[in-house]
């Protein structure tokens, strides 16, 4: 019983879906703090769950509505803690150290400059972009949603 227990724990974090918004610049951050906030983005996040959890941070989890908080997770090492195909939203840390776990980055841009001093630290260069859509926001014109895949090929 024990090893099964020790290989359910090994798969944590094995692969991950992250969820990053950038600005212009890739920018994610300013001092700790997320550069901006849309509620239209929170609710496009949650319809594209289709069941699965959503891992963050306890900084993250305070914007989400309490009606919306029984598929969400938030752990201060939340990207250690998520399970496989697990999705996670980053908003204050780097995502170098996961890079060979991360299976697939959902992108929303600002299509806005902001202060920043944390910026996406994962190449897209390197990955597929296999989905993108612009939608409006509700504190922001326009949102530009893209989900990158990690080319196999490379």
């Amino acid at each position: 019983m024990c090893s099964v227990c020790i290989l359910i724990a090994d798969k944590k974090g094995e692969k991950m879906k992250i969820i990053v918004c950038v600005d212009n610049k890739d920018g994610m951050a300013f001092f700790k703090k997320r550069q901006s906030q849309d509620c239209i983005i929170r609710e496009d996040m949650l319809n594209d769950l289709r069941g699965s959890k959503l891992w963050m941070s306890p900084y993250s989890l305070r914007q989400f509505k309490e009606e919306t908080k029984e598929c969400l997770l938030a752990d201060e090492q939340f990207l250690d803690a998520a399970g496989e195909d697990d999705y996670c939203f980053v908003e204050n840390q780097n995502l170098q150290p996961y890079k060979d776990k991360i299976t697939e980055i959902t992108v929303y841009r600002w299509n806005r400059d902001y202060p920043a001093d944390l910026f996406l630290d994962i190449d897209l260069k390197d990955w597929e972009l296999s989905d993108s859509a612009e939608f409006a926001g509700n504190s922001h014109e326009k949102i530009t949603k893209e989900r990158y895949r990690k080319n196999t090929l490379i």
